[in-house]
């Protein structure tokens, strides 16, 4: 598949806003101490990914009801669902001018009972874009930062409805940001997540 960028501007991909808000206080501290360990940018990378992966945990898999949307505030509460973690991990790649796009696959629901829209992160590398998967591993998902082949949490199976969608986005989908936003607590979530984009 063929990524595409939403915008030619590779600035776009740096910039902050009110979801990726990589001037924040909590993003800053963080990035500075996974740097500190990092020999170079691939190896901040690297460790940055694995921090939001596994530091900080889906709210579904440990039944957090709470919705976070913000990286400073799913650093600051440790929690998030996948889009939450993709922002977290945005804010926290361009803090350090790694270009960071937020991208999407629609999968089936664990139910079989329709679809929901599945947030990831697209890191640009050797003149590339490569996809990674932050939410998080449990039995079933092994997720792993790679630049060398995608190691993401799912593929998508055409025959199911699913899909990946090869939009490379500077900011959240509004869709996601919406769904996020007006949310009180996970399990509205769950009933109002976007099913396509």
């Amino acid at each position: 598949m063929e990524l595409i960028q939403n915008t030619a501007d590779l600035s776009a991909y740096l910039a902050a806003d009110e979801a990726i808000d990589h001037h924040h206080p909590v993003v800053r501290e963080t990035a500075a101490k996974l740097a500190a360990e990092a020999a170079d940018s691939y190896a901040y990378a690297r460790a940055a990914f694995d921090f939001v992966r596994d530091a900080i945990p889906h709210s579904a898999d440990v039944g957090d009801p709470r919705v976070t949307w913000r990286a400073s505030d799913v650093l600051a509460l440790g929690t998030g669902i996948c889009y939450a973690k993709a922002h977290a991990l945005t804010a926290l790649l361009r803090a350090e001018d790694i270009p960071t796009a937020l991208c999407y696959q629609r999968l089936a629901h664990d139910d079989g009972a329709g679809h929901a829209v599945h947030g990831l992160v697209a890191v640009r590398f050797h003149g590339a874009w490569h996809r990674q998967d932050p939410r998080g591993n449990k039995p079933g998902v092994d997720a792993r930062f790679s630049l060398d082949g995608e190691r993401l949490a799912w593929i998508p199976d055409p025959a199911a409805g699913e899909a990946d969608h090869p939009v490379l986005y500077a900011a959240p989908h509004p869709r996601v940001l919406d769904a996020l936003k007006a949310a009180p607590d996970r399990s509205h979530l769950w009933k109002t997540l976007p099913d396509t984009l």
